[in-house]
Formats: C-alpha cells, structure tokens, sequence
C-alpha cells in the first residue's frame, strides 16, 4: 500500500494521490463471494415445473418475472439479478443433480425458494457443507429453523407445526367435542402437521382423531383414503395435501354427499390451482389459514400493496391465473429476498447475507395487517402468524384475529 501511494504521490501529484485513496477506499469496502460482480447477481432456484407437484411451477415463473421487473427498475444496489431456475420434477435425485449444478458449475452466490419439503432436505447438509445459503426454502417444515445444526438453511413461511397448532386452537375454541379425521402426505410434511395438532389437543389427541390416512406423492389419487376417513364418521376432515390430492380428495367429498368441517392445509389452498379444479361449489365453506392477503378477495382492492401487485402481474406475468393465490407467495418471498440483498449493501459474502437473516423485522405490505417478517440468530422462523380463513365461493375471507403458532403461545389441552 506505501509503494503504491509513493507512485501515485511520483505520478499525478496530490489531486492525483487523493482520487487513488477514494478509489482504493471503494474497492476496500467492496466485498464479494462467487456468484457476485458489480453488475450481477447471480440467483439459484430450484423448482417443481414437471411431475406430480407441478402446480408448484408458477413460484417458479412469478419469481423470474418479479426479478424482471427488478432490473428494469436498476437492479438492487446497481446489479442486476440473473435468475437461473431449474425444474427437479419434485424428485429427490434430481434436486441433487440441479443443486451441484448450480453451486459448482453455474457458480450461485445462494440457492432461494427452492420448492419442497423432501428435495429440499435432499439438498440441505450439501448446502450446509459447502457453505452456500439455502435461503427462503419454500417448504413448512420445521427442519428449516435449526440454526444450531445447519446455520446455512432458513425458510421463510410459517411451519406446518405452527400452522396445526392454528387449526388445533381454532378447534378446541369453536369445536372442543369434535372428532377429527386427516389425510395427510407420508413425509416430514404430513408428520410436521399431525406434531402441530399433538402439542396442543395435548392428551386428548388419541381420543379426538379417529382416523388418519395417509398417502405417497406419486400415488394416482387418495379417493380410498378419503372413503376409508368418513367410514369413521368424523365431525372434521383436516385435508393436508399438495395440489393435485387436494383437489381429488375435495372432489371425492362431493361425490360421497359428505358434508364435514372441512380444514384445507395452506399447501393446497390456491383458488386457481385447486379450488376451481375441484369446484367453486364443492369448496364453498372450507376453513384455511394463512399470512398473505387473498389475491382474489375483493377487501384488499384498496390496499396499495395490492395494487402494486395486480399491476406487476398485468406488466410482467399477465398470462398468469389470475385466481392463483401462490403467485402472491412468490411475489412476497421474492420481496424478502430483495430486502435482504439491499442490507447486505457492497459486502456481499455469503457470510453477510446469513448475518443479514438472522436479524429481519420488516413488514410486507401485501401480508395480513399485522403479520411481520421477523428473525433472530436462533429464531430461523420468519413468519409465524396466520389468519383462519373460510372460503366464500369466490374467495377467502378471513374469521377471527390473528393467531400466533409460535410453540411459546399455545398451551396443550388436557
């Protein structure tokens, strides 16, 4: 640094020594890991577009043309986000073959909002190893807030666990002698969930659910699960599937002339991408929950957050079902991911970024009025507040307040 500042002193003189300092100033602050220049950000997904939860893909498209609009607008910080999305089919294997592609031959800064509960933990020691992030990982379950193990790894929507635990408190308020039965996914999905209902029917679990069924992704359909679930006759069917079993077990329903409290888990609740496949009608009454506003309810026109984003569907995704509630999920992760890239300014390490998301509270103008996005160095939880739903027909309305599924805020039933 003294024999560069002596020729710079020897060659242009003072003014020139003062412009040499400023610049080598900037380069000092800038700090970068691969996948980063002055110009480019480079952004790893990984998504469902093909295979059994291909209803999934259009996080995947919203996304790209979120950050499309991003760089039209100049980029974050002045670099511009290259976006590189790859289809895994919701396949395990091949989520492993996409990920090693884009950390070691595309060379991502970090992967974010990959899709799935069972491809991202296929993933998830491999990101951890390498130390890249797997930030916002698009899935519930509670595997994603384990700072202590994999401090590489956050997700970002409310975990099945706090989102059972909703339903369970909503239940024992309003419904405290009914008899449940469940449909559930064999995976850490389904199992998250039923933990959900368990830590708070507490003892009365055994007695409460009489019946659960569960079923493999890439079984034809779940019509004997669901005829096996109302021979025993409960008073509410909690329907945890992904798209396309949601939308038969809602249709199976029908056909039985069954009419029970039907609980429709936040991974299947998309009016577009379920509920008009299933039938309007055959889904009138269903109870949900979840943080974001309702892309289709007609309460949140006024909002300025929704009016951004029907305006940014209609420039930049206008082909999109305009009824799909998972585009607004995609919008308002993609939000996220921006806000944490902005923090990081010019030190954009992968350390940083992870520092960065351990420390979040901002809001989201397009979430449920109240709900933030909230972290801590051991709190990898970002959202963990919902609204109970119940569609109208044509949309979701909410019922009652907000409800905190933190595990510290609900008490088990005895």
């Amino acid at each position: 640094m003294k024999r560069a500042l002596k020729a710079c002193i020897r060659t242009f003189g003072l003014s020139g020594l003062i412009l040499a300092v400023a610049s080598m100033s900037a380069i000092a602050q800038k700090k970068y890991d691969p996948g980063v220049t002055d110009t480019e950000i480079k952004i790893g997904n990984i998504v469902p577009y093909s295979g059994p939860a291909s209803a999934y893909g259009i996080f995947g498209k919203t996304m790209s043309a979120y950050f499309r609009m991003i760089n039209d607008n100049g980029g974050v910080n002045g670099r511009k986000i290259n976006f590189i999305s790859y289809d895994d089919a919701y396949s395990p294997p091949k989520t492993v073959e996409k990920a090693r592609q884009l950390v070691e031959g595309d060379g991502v800064f970090l992967i974010f909002a990959g899709v799935g509960t069972a491809t991202n933990a296929a993933i998830q020691k491999y990101m951890n190893t390498m130390r890249v992030p797997q930030l916002f990982a698009l899935t519930g379950a509670s595997r994603w807030g384990d700072p202590e193990h994999f401090p590489w790894t956050i997700g970002w929507q409310p975990t099945y666990r706090a989102e059972a635990r909703i339903y369970a408190t909503y239940i024992m308020e309003h419904y405290p002698n009914a008899k449940i039965g469940l449909l559930f996914r064999n995976d850490d999905l389904g199992r998250d969930y039923i933990l959900g209902l368990k830590e708070v029917l507490g003892d009365k679990f055994d007695k409460t659910v009489v019946v659960s069924e569960a079923y493999e992704v890439g079984t034809p359909t779940v019509d004997s699960q669901v005829v096996a679930i109302k021979t025993a006759k409960p008073d509410i069917f909690i329907n945890i599937a992904s798209p396309k079993y949601a939308a038969q077990a809602i249709k199976k329903l029908a056909e039985l002339d069954w009419h029970p409290i039907h609980i429709l888990a936040v991974v299947g609740a998309s009016i577009g991408a379920v509920l008009k496949p299933a039938g309007l009608d055959n889904s009138k009454g269903m109870l949900s929950a979840n943080s974001a506003t309702d892309v289709t309810g007609p309460q949140w026109d006024s909002y300025p957050g929704m009016q951004r984003f029907r305006a940014f569907m209609a420039r930049y995704y206008p082909e999109a079902d305009k009824s799909d509630g998972f585009t607004l999920g995609a919008y308002n992760i993609s939000t996220s991911l921006v806000e944490v890239l902005k923090r990081c300014g010019d030190d954009l390490t992968r350390e940083n970024v992870m520092k960065v998301v351990a420390n979040l509270d901002f809001g989201i103008d397009t979430l449920r009025p109240g709900i933030r996005v909230k972290t801590s160095p051991t709190d990898f939880y970002p959202i963990e507040q919902m609204q109970m739903l119940r569609f109208t027909g044509e949309h979701w309305e909410g019922v009652g307040p907000i409800i905190d599924g933190h595990a510290e805020h609900v008490a088990p039933s005895r």
